[in-house]
């Protein structure tokens, strides 16, 4: 098998875990480096990297980057992704920066593999709340027809970083304590509490933060449904890793309830947990470190026709984010395009 000089962007907690899955996965790398904003040493999975600063010297001779990016931030793909390009580089980015851009394919390889076919060298990872959703949608989509959308997302604070992470862990501990409760990443505390704030908010639409916008805009784009009606609420949630979905999908044709699980039961990159009288559906604590996507509560909604309702839950950090980046590549030299 042909071997491949990989770089990782950014030594994060997206970062890291591209690492971990690149080396878990075996992938076909002759040489492994991570590029970041200083140099320092750290170790993961008991190996010891050399962290590079980045420079856009550093990627001559790497076939294949993959940009960790951080969400809500530009990410070091505007600096060095198109310039790695031109260096003969395949990037595939995870920050958001590039996901709308129409030279740019948006990919999730359980729905929209054959995009790659067209890429100009860069490949954007979505947002991983919008990879998890149409994962879980689009096999429904090509038996029943998507017709409109309505999620409302509860998000755990590692989507934030780790940072963020840290926070809840001190409040937790604080609140053990009696003592007082600081918040610095989130407008409020995070301990006890949810927060229906994720991003900015955005003149595009009036009243929705950016996070939503992207679930509206990229689930469009990923699904080539350009006129999909999507409506998305998201919001953060005092839970360490691993984000939840209430999803409302309605259809052109009629959805038989138990149709719709046997489709999701033989679909790629989902795992159905949905035997509700048994208290047997999703969670995140169940969730964290796998890499399928989710699916349980699957019921017809009584209140919209044609419509079903779905509990949808991944790991954010792996299938959100690192490993669809990882996929990306894997499909890349499965269809020969790298």
């Amino acid at each position: 098998m042909k071997k491949y000089n990989v770089c990782v962007v950014g030594a994060g907690m997206v970062g890291k875990k591209m690492v971990e899955i690149l080396i878990e996965r075996n992938f076909p790398f002759s040489d492994l480096r991570i590029f970041a904003t200083r140099e320092r040493e750290e170790e993961i999975l008991g190996r010891k990297f050399k962290i590079e600063e980045t420079k856009i010297e550093n990627f001559k001779g790497i076939d294949i980057a993959f940009f960790a990016g951080t969400e809500g931030e530009k990410g070091a793909s505007k600096l060095f992704g198109w310039e790695a390009v031109k260096m003969g580089c395949i990037v595939i980015d995870n920050g958001a920066d590039f996901r709308m851009d129409n030279r740019v394919p948006l990919i999730v390889p359980e729905v929209n593999s054959n995009a790659l076919k067209k890429h100009q060298g860069f490949i954007a990872n979505p947002n991983c709340s919008t990879i998890q959703m149409v994962v879980a949608l689009y096999p429904l989509h090509l038996e029943f027809g998507l017709k409109r959308v309505i999620v409302s997302t509860y998000q755990a604070v590692s989507g934030t970083g780790k940072k963020a992470v840290e926070e809840l862990q001190k409040q937790v501990e604080n609140y053990v304590k009696g003592e007082k409760l600081i918040n610095e990443v989130y407008p409020y505390q995070i301990f006890g509490n949810i927060i229906p704030e994720i991003g900015s908010l955005s003149d595009e639409y009036t009243g929705y933060y950016t996070e939503e916008i992207k679930m509206i805009k990229e689930t469009r784009k990923i699904m080539e449904l350009p006129d999909l009606l999507v409506s998305a609420t998201t919001v953060r949630v005092p839970v360490f890793n691993g984000h939840s979905e209430s999803i409302t999908a309605q259809f052109e044709k009629n959805p038989d309830v138990n149709k719709a699980r046997e489709i999701l039961e033989k679909s790629p990159g989902i795992k159905v947990i949905d035997q509700p009288e048994k208290s047997l559906y999703p969670v995140p604590l169940l969730v964290s470190g796998k890499d399928e996507v989710f699916v349980g509560r699957i019921r017809k909604n009584p209140a919209l026709e044609n419509s079903l309702d779905l509990w949808v839950v991944a790991d954010n950090i792996r299938k959100g984010a690192a490993l669809n980046a990882i996929q990306i590549a894997e499909k890349m030299i499965e269809m020969s395009l790298i």
